[in-house]
């Protein structure tokens, strides 16, 4: 037991430095990752659960009072975010399969993975839980809308698969772990200290099942790949700059953080069931692949110069 504990609090406590490392395992040894593919579903689920089982009822009563700040998460997760991929898809692609594809990135919703980011970077897990929740629930209608609307590129929408895996991945396990925390609030509070580390290890495991698979093909022609890689280091960092410039719109600290991983992690699950789903040229889910792993390398770096500089301001008092 306490191998297992120590194992949790080096997850959490390493991540940003765990991250490049599975990143270069799945390079090296793809077949690892194609292994996981199969479990990225219950991995997904036990991400969720692990970080909404920290989730006070009167936190989440309180973020749900103010619809507001949640609108504001929206907006900039739907309008600015599709139009700044525009612009970086003109200038890197002009046309062609990787424009549709890093446009379509652009539209989609917030990354399942966010409300643990907040979790490691001590912000307010019930305000990313529910903008997730919000920005997830809206994307089978927004996502291929703003997508045709942009790029002129009709999507096939397949919504009860895709309603069906969003509320197994998301709704469920976000409403049981709530649940958990309000039926056993003892039995969660003795577990707590080990619930980010269970999240951070079905991180890595999501990270290795995201870049195993893709390694191949994408180093098989490396200059289409660093123009894909450009594309997306650039809408990662506009996601972050947007949600710094809109800090202003929200009063905690806590929500400013929540809103930095909203805007800037996108779901790329909803990219391959799209693509798959409606029979386009294969290379458009390349942009999503892509930025999935950028943000995963870029996330657990900015939560962790979160929580550093938290820490020297506690120290400074």
């Amino acid at each position: 037991m306490h191998l297992l504990t120590r194992l949790l609090d080096v997850a959490s406590e390493r991540l940003a430095l765990l991250v490049p490392v599975t990143v270069l395992l799945g390079v090296l040894l793809p077949g690892a990752g194609r292994a996981l593919v199969a479990w990225v579903g219950p991995l997904l689920a036990l991400l969720v659960l692990a970080t909404s089982a920290t989730i006070e009822l009167d936190v989440l009563r309180r973020v749900l009072r103010r619809p507001r700040e949640q609108l504001v998460a929206t907006v900039l997760v739907y309008v600015p975010m599709p139009l700044v991929a525009l612009g970086l898809a003109g200038l890197l692609f002009g046309e062609g399969p990787l424009w549709v594809g890093l446009v379509l990135v652009g539209a989609l919703p917030t990354d399942v993975s966010s409300p643990l980011l907040v979790l490691l970077a001590r912000g307010n897990v019930a305000f990313a839980s529910v903008a997730n929740t919000v920005n997830t629930a809206l994307s089978p209608l927004l996502t291929p809308l703003l997508l045709v609307l942009l790029t002129g590129v009709a999507l096939e929408v397949p919504v009860a698969t895709l309603t069906g895996q969003l509320a197994l991945v998301v709704v469920a396990p976000s409403v049981a772990g709530i649940a958990l925390r309000a039926w056993r609030p003892s039995t969660v509070v003795r577990l707590e200290p080990l619930l980010p580390g269970v999240g951070a290890l079905a991180y890595l495991g999501l990270l290795l099942a995201a870049v195993g698979p893709a390694a191949g093909d994408a180093l098989a022609d490396p200059g289409r790949l660093a123009l894909v890689l450009v594309g997306a280091v650039a809408l990662n960092a506009a996601g972050y700059a947007l949600a710094w410039l809109a800090r202003g719109a929200l009063a905690d600290d806590g929500d400013r953080t929540a809103l930095l991983f909203t805007v800037s992690k996108k779901e790329f699950g909803i990219a391959a069931v799209l693509v798959a789903s409606s029979g386009i040229d294969p290379a458009v889910a390349l942009p999503s692949v892509v930025y999935a792993v950028v943000q995963m390398v870029t996330s657990p770096l900015v939560a962790d110069r979160i929580t550093r500089a938290g820490r020297q301001r506690d120290g400074a008092r």
